[in-house]
């Protein structure tokens, strides 16, 4: 969110099978129960009797006439940035505003982009019902939702920062010191982590630095649940579904085979990983044709000691641990696994970003004067250096 949800000029781009439509025994399970393959609800009500059984996670229902109050009518100067999904803008909710346990506070307002498709309504509703069974400090809050007519809109907490994306790839902003970068890493990697490890898993799908978001402090929380989807349960090794992701990011054996699991997620953090370490994007249309996927490119690099430093964001100016560098550059090089099951769990992944972190280095302090004269006899040297 802040100056932009995701970028004001996302990369974004979604790929998909020659299916149309994922079938009905291949949808999430969450979002199956109740719900026809061709009808989604259409009013609060509805979206409630859906949630009773999953929604741990009270969620207010505003209606859209509040939500043009909130954002002042969706003004173009509150306007946060958007993506696949559609437009993101600032909000405040007042005291004049009667939410039932809900004080005043900013908000973020993610807005359907109206083309009514079947798929847009099934990624709205995956958003309301994961996050409204959910809850971590690497998620972000989601606080209610629109459900009326052809309106369909997200209610989240306000992240001052903004995106990663944004944070990192802005030339016009301060780049990201290496102690904010590994925060980052850690901070996401713990939301994967919960995600894979919850009573129901769940596999996030689109993992991305334009889904995460950051606070004023820089923690880091995930975004965009349109694509996760429910784990493998039982003895299945895999969810099989739709492919449907982003370019860049998405693990190689899920694009070929539609074969989804908890490893391709780490996979896309590991992608997430390098463009920390080298301040580039995962797909880049502008640079030489060996150097456009990130992945491809940096991966021979990530084991050699003595070419790692020569693909570190020169933003950096050299103001990094080698060690730390190393390390980081180890763990992405296992993310990164043609094989999905050599990679490591993202518990594990958490464990090494752990010893990874440093503390900032404190504000410069103003040097202090110390007076060794009395006023008067600092007057009388003045005068006496002016005869």
């Amino acid at each position: 969110m802040g100056n932009c949800w995701c970028g004001c000029n996302p990369s974004i781009y979604r790929v998909s099978s020659n299916v149309k439509s994922e079938s009905p025994k291949n949808q999430s399970p969450s979002l199956r129960g109740g719900v026809s393959p061709t009808k989604l609800p259409s009013n609060p009500e509805e979206v409630e009797d859906l949630r009773r059984d999953t929604g741990v996670n009270p969620l207010i229902a505003f209606t859209f006439n509040e939500l043009k109050v909130v954002t002042g009518n969706f003004r173009e100067e509150n306007l946060l940035g958007g993506g696949g999904f559609g437009s993101v803008y600032k909000g405040f909710i007042g005291e004049d505003l009667k939410k039932e346990g809900l004080e005043p506070l900013q908000i973020a307002v993610k807005v359907h982009d109206g083309d009514n498709s079947f798929q847009g309504h099934r990624e709205w509703l995956a958003e309301v019902i994961f996050l409204g069974q959910l809850s971590h400090p690497n998620l972000v809050k989601l606080i209610g939702y629109c459900c009326e007519d052809d309106h369909r809109v997200l209610i989240y907490e306000y992240m001052a920062r903004g995106s990663v994306e944004n944070n990192l790839f802005a030339r016009i902003l301060i780049p990201l010191p290496w102690s904010i970068r590994m925060k980052i890493a850690l901070g996401a990697a713990k939301g994967l982590a919960f995600l894979h490890e919850a009573e129901k898993p769940v596999i996030y799908r689109d993992f991305k630095t334009s889904n995460i978001l950051l606070d004023m402090d820089y923690n880091a929380k995930l975004s965009d649940f349109g694509l996760a989807k429910d784990g493998p349960v039982g003895d299945k090794s895999h969810v099989s579904t739709r492919i449907m992701g982003t370019l860049g990011y998405a693990a190689p054996e899920y694009m070929m085979t539609g074969h989804l699991t908890a490893r391709s997620d780490v996979y896309s953090f590991g992608v997430v990983l390098l463009e920390l370490l080298t301040g580039r994007k995962s797909l880049d249309k502008s640079r030489p044709a060996r150097e456009q996927n990130l992945a491809d490119w940096a991966l021979p690099l990530l084991g050699e000691k003595k070419k790692l430093l020569d693909i570190i964001d020169p933003r950096l100016e050299g103001d990094y641990p080698i060690k730390g560098v190393h390390k980081a550059a180890m763990l992405a090089y296992h993310c990164l696994n043609r094989n999905p099951k050599a990679r490591p769990l993202m518990r594990d992944i958490v464990d090494s970003l752990e010893p990874l972190q440093i503390a900032p280095d404190p504000p410069t302090a103003a040097p202090i004067t110390v007076r060794t004269e009395t006023p008067i006899q600092e007057a009388q040297r003045e005068v006496a250096s002016c005869n």
